[in-house]
């Protein structure tokens, strides 16, 4: 890891701001979005830069704002990594959140959030706190291998159950699916059981499948050729270089998912799951008044 001293550190959203306190990753997750050639890294993905100045620059962004909000963070690389054990900025800044009553929307895949579930609950409090955990597969064996460097979806459901018990709200994010690896029913089905069982608000999906881009495709083909020998040449058939990579069953497994959400009463789709994740409670913003 590296420090660097940042300019600034909220960025605008619908209804919400988010911050990145880390930049990279090193969870090792083989279809990972974030390492496109488009987000401009200029030190090696794994080579976390740590904005070490970000609880004060969130502090000063949030004394001068007039009107609270969501505040997320996770949305590009996980705020729980090995290196927030030794470092705390995710902490610092969820405890500057608390104290000046803003709403948290974490996102991560660790089960590390729970060493903050205390303030989480005081945020929750106090105002709104949202813990979005992602569940792609509920095969430990496949889960080691395409998110070989952070804890197992079982330990993920566990996370998902004891904030369950304090109250505090999640949302699962079942993205992605990949093409002919975890695209089965049997999965599907698996994951939904876990969301059931964790009374999860949503579940946000893209549909079902992957996108890959420059930088990211040839990271993901590699993996490919290690754990899964013939598919890379099967995609490049199916997709050659595009975007969006649908998964044959898609129509099957959308039409699941739906009908277990519709169900148990669970958001679900990125619209319905967002507009939740960025709305701040109106009695506390007036209550806050007075």
């Amino acid at each position: 890891m590296h420090f660097v001293q940042a300019k600034s550190i909220l960025t605008a959203g619908l209804g919400a701001k988010g911050i990145n306190v880390y930049r990279g990753c090193t969870h090792g997750c083989i279809y990972c979005d974030s390492r496109s050639d488009c987000y401009r890294f200029t030190h090696a993905f794994e080579d976390i830069e740590v904005k070490q100045n970000a609880p004060e620059l969130l502090e000063t962004a949030l004394r001068g704002m007039r009107e609270r909000c969501m505040i997320g963070t996770g949305a590009m690389c996980d705020p729980y990594m090995p290196l927030e054990e030794k470092l705390g900025l995710t902490r610092r800044c969820l405890e500057i959140i608390e104290r000046y009553g803003f709403g948290a929307a974490v996102q991560t895949k660790s089960d590390r959030v729970l060493r903050d579930i205390d303030l989480l609950d005081r945020i929750n409090r106090k105002a709104k706190a949202v813990v979005q955990i992602t569940l792609t597969t509920a095969d430990e064996r496949l889960c080691a291998l395409v998110e070989p460097n952070v804890c197992g979806t079982a330990r993920r459901a566990e996370a998902l159950y004891a904030l369950r018990d304090r109250g505090i709200p999640t949302v699962v994010w079942m993205t992605p699916i990949l093409p002919y690896i975890n695209d089965t029913e049997e999965n599907v089905r698996a994951l939904i059981e876990i969301c059931v069982r964790a009374k999860v608000r949503g579940i946000i999906t893209f549909g079902m499948g992957m996108t890959l881009r420059a930088g990211d495709r040839e990271y993901y083909y590699a993996a490919l050729d290690r754990h899964f020998p013939g598919l890379k040449e099967r995609y490049a058939r199916e997709y050659g270089n595009a975007y969006e990579l649908e998964s044959p069953n898609t129509p099957r497994l959308n039409a699941i998912l739906q009908e277990a959400c519709e169900r148990y009463h669970i958001l679900y789709g990125p619209d319905a799951c967002f507009q939740y994740l960025n709305e701040f409670p109106k009695s506390y913003e007036q209550l806050s008044m007075f």
